[in-house]
């Protein structure tokens, strides 16, 4: 039961994600920008010298979104193939894999999207994300591992 409850969760982290990226660019921007500007007015009332760029903040909610979302699908997915038995190197690679191709099938879908286009940047931050991710779990199931053996 735990097996299906993780492929689950993968796929529904895979239709947020897609939900997200079919969006228009104008519902996309909206809602980062909203985002963005409620976190500048918080740093700002704690750092009150420091002048925000909106444009720069929001580029960079952007890609911090873009890692978050891979950050989280690497982990459900790592967890996934662990749970359904593919460990270590083979389940590393694999995952690896599938939030690659995922991410680029994802830049491709927005291909087709009002005013959004496939983004090679994207892909590599998604990546990367999705790298972070599946490597965390690893090295947390490597110290659980060594711990319970001394």
């Amino acid at each position: 039961m735990s097996k299906i409850i993780s492929w689950v969760a993968v796929l529904v982290w895979m239709t947020i994600i897609f939900y997200l990226s079919h969006q228009p660019v104008t519902i996309s921007n909206g809602l980062s920008v909203g985002l963005t500007e409620v976190i500048v007015q918080k740093v700002e009332g704690i750092a009150s010298d420091y002048e925000f760029n909106m444009d720069s903040a929001n580029h960079i909610m952007r890609k911090n979104a873009h890692f978050f979302m891979y950050f989280v699908l690497g982990l459900f997915v790592i967890s996934a193939l662990w749970k359904s038995g593919v460990a270590r190197y083979r389940g590393f690679r694999l995952a690896l894999l599938i939030c690659g191709l995922y991410a680029i099938s994802d830049e491709v879908h927005q291909y087709f999207i009002e005013g959004r286009g496939p983004q090679l940047n994207d892909v590599l931050i998604d990546s990367a994300g999705a790298f972070v991710g599946i490597s965390l779990f690893c090295f947390t199931k490597l110290m659980l591992s060594r711990r319970r053996f001394h």
